[in-house]
């Protein structure tokens, strides 16, 4: 959830630092703060707020420096406070270091060191780290040996890095549960917790395995694993552009990320489909024989991503003879759920590094389950930890609130679920076809949506002085209900909650007033009636009613006050198009409010502890 960014090279380091720690600023923070090494020693340099503040800072004093590490902090250990901030270094100001992710035994450590006459200033378990480096240093002189004993002492799931005021031009790194990602130039080495923050500077990277111990240098890269032993590391190339890492003219990240979603749906079916046939079981390595011994499926996945599995449950219950189970991430680690040979589970994650779904993937694995990846990030701990991956293919998402890696996923995920029914075969060849046929027309009518913001721009001002909002649906349009209500009270901090629409008798129709909007999401589909039956009884409250409904529907504009029209498309596509215009409400209504939209408060982008 943190951001480390480190650098040694020729160029100067408080530019690249800074630079690496705004393009990290989507993983939210509410502290940053630098380590720079210079002729006179280590400067340390932090503060509460924002990166900027820490710019303005460096600014007053211009350090001269090529070596150092960044950090931005969201607190967990500690209140927000400058002396709570990172970087952290110990009593003889030679030792600084960064932290992201929890040190659980880090009370019985500082219990130790204070025993031994260890001072601390923090409240962190950052803190005790840096002392515990010195310390084992001040006994081995090396520092190798010194970070192979840290492992074995510390507790937890956490990404170092630490610079040292007597070992020039290098940095070290330590990766145990939390990425961190490696990037090589021409007599510069980078490190950090995602590739955005140095991909300016080189497309060259490397990933840490668990356990793993590098120092990056002038003159390279060098990797350890726990134990001390050297282990060599692929170099992987990324194929993002930089441009995908900025604006390009449009006011926030979101918004762009809004507008990107017909590319992205290109994008992630481009290549995947043959002469009207799904075709991504040769990326995958299925087979007829390895389709048939599967009878269930696991969707397991956090937030957005789990919404994008409901969504796919749907369809891969009517194109499947398969038992589907869909689950959040921290709660499916710990139930007795069935899991073995049997079982093909399916974990979405954006970023590939969500601790609770790799915790999850773990645990389905080690039962004999078949593990398949649905992600955006090409050599995540994820992807390289399951059986099968299948890249969105959507570029960097910087937006904190997912946008177009959510209708990537409902992509990825549906090509999985018409693969599955074809490998069985329980969806006959002329259906599959005809399916595939509307799929590859939906990027289309996702981009006639996207030139109708106005349109639901102007809505925005009607509702945004609302406290409360109530969304609904029913069938595959629930998941999109529940979606568009994160989205509005991820970004804009209003209360917003969304229901099954048959649940409505169950107990929400006791919130409606005159002052809570209900939005429903109907389209023409099977379910059509039962969900104008609901937004009678709304009506009939006297809540105000908002409809996201199919091009010349003549009925639902009878009964609400505003209609958020969408393509027509089948039943089963209906979710690519009807959240586009419940992402730009909630952006709109968040602009008229002022938030923050690209980093809404207390959230993360990438969450990386448990």
């Amino acid at each position: 959830m943190c951001g480390i960014v480190g650098y040694v090279g020729r160029r100067n380091a408080s530019d690249v630092l800074i630079d690496g720690l705004k393009r990290l600023e989507y993983r939210g923070y509410d502290s940053a703060g630098l380590a720079l090494r210079t002729g006179d020693g280590l400067i340390i340099l932090k503060e509460v707020g924002k990166v900027a503040d820490l710019e303005r800072m460096l600014e007053e004093i211009s350090p001269c420096s090529t070596q150092g590490i960044g950090h931005t902090r969201w607190a967990t250990h500690g209140g927000v406070t400058q002396v709570n901030a990172h970087p952290h270094r110990d009593g003889s100001g030679k030792f600084a270091i960064v932290h992201n992710g929890i040190v659980e035994n880090y009370m019985e450590l500082k219990e130790e060191l204070e025993r031994e006459g260890v001072e601390f200033l923090s409240e962190t378990d950052t803190e005790v780290v840096v002392h515990l480096i010195a310390t084992s240093f001040s006994q081995t002189g090396d520092i190798l040996e010194t970070l192979v004993h840290l492992q074995r002492r510390l507790r937890g799931s956490f990404a170092l890095v630490v610079i040292q005021q007597d070992l020039p031009d290098r940095i070290y790194c330590v990766r145990k549960g939390s990425p961190l990602v490696l990037g090589s130039g021409d007599g510069e080495s980078f490190c950090a917790s995602d590739v955005p923050a140095f991909l300016p500077y080189t497309r060259n990277i490397q990933y840490l395995e668990e356990g793993d111990i590098a120092e990056i240098s002038l003159d390279g890269i060098r990797v350890w694993d726990e134990n001390g032993c050297p282990v060599e590391k692929a170099v992987f190339t990324v194929d993002w552009d930089v441009s995908m890492t900025e604006k390009s003219g449009f006011s926030h990240f979101m918004l762009k990320e809004i507008h990107e979603q017909g590319m992205v749906l290109r994008s992630t079916l481009k290549g995947r489909i043959a002469d009207g046939r799904t075709a991504v079981h040769q990326e995958l390595g299925w087979d007829a024989e390895m389709a048939s011994k599967w009878d269930k499926v696991h969707l397991v996945a956090c937030g957005t991503s789990y919404y994008s599995a409901l969504v796919a449950e749907r369809v891969l219950e009517k194109w499947t003879d398969l038992e589907i189970k869909v689950d959040v991430a921290s709660e499916y680690r710990y139930r007795h759920i069935k899991c073995d040979p049997s079982t093909l589970a399916v974990f979405v994650s954006q970023s590939g590094e969500t601790a609770d779904t790799l915790a999850a993937q773990r645990k389905a694995r080690a039962d004999g389950a078949h593990c398949l990846a649905i992600t955006n990030v090409r050599g995540s701990t994820l992807a390289r930890e399951v059986h099968s991956v299948m890249l969105l293919k959507a570029g960097p998402e910087i937006g904190v609130a997912a946008t177009k890696t959510f209708t990537g996923q409902m992509a990825a995920l549906f090509l999985v679920a018409l693969q599955l029914g074809r490998l069985r075969g329980t969806l006959p060849s002329d259906e599959e076809e005809r399916l595939i046929n509307e799929l590859i027309h939906i990027p289309y009518k996702v981009e006639l949506l996207l030139e109708r913001e106005n349109e639901v721009m102007e809505l925005a001002k009607r509702y945004a002085n609302k406290s409360n909002f109530l969304f609904i649906g029913r069938g595959i349009s629930f998941p999109i209900a529940l979606e568009g209500a994160l989205k509005l009270k991820e970004i804009s901090y209003i209360h917003a909650e969304a229901y099954a629409a048959g649940e409505m008798k169950h107990g929400p129709i006791a919130l409606l007033e005159p002052d809570v909007p209900v939005l429903a999401v109907i389209p023409r589909d099977g379910l059509y009636e039962k969900t104008l039956s609901n937004i009678q009884e709304a009506k009939a409250r006297n809540a105000p009613l908002i409809a996201v409904c199919t091009e010349g529907d003549t009925i639902i504009p009878q009964h609400v006050e505003s209609v958020i029209e969408i393509p027509w498309t089948d039943e089963e596509f209906t979710p690519f198009l009807s959240i586009v215009p419940l992402q730009f409400l909630a952006f709109h209504i968040a602009l008229l409010k002022g938030r923050e939209i690209d980093q809404p408060r207390n959230l993360a982008k990438s969450v990386t502890v448990e």
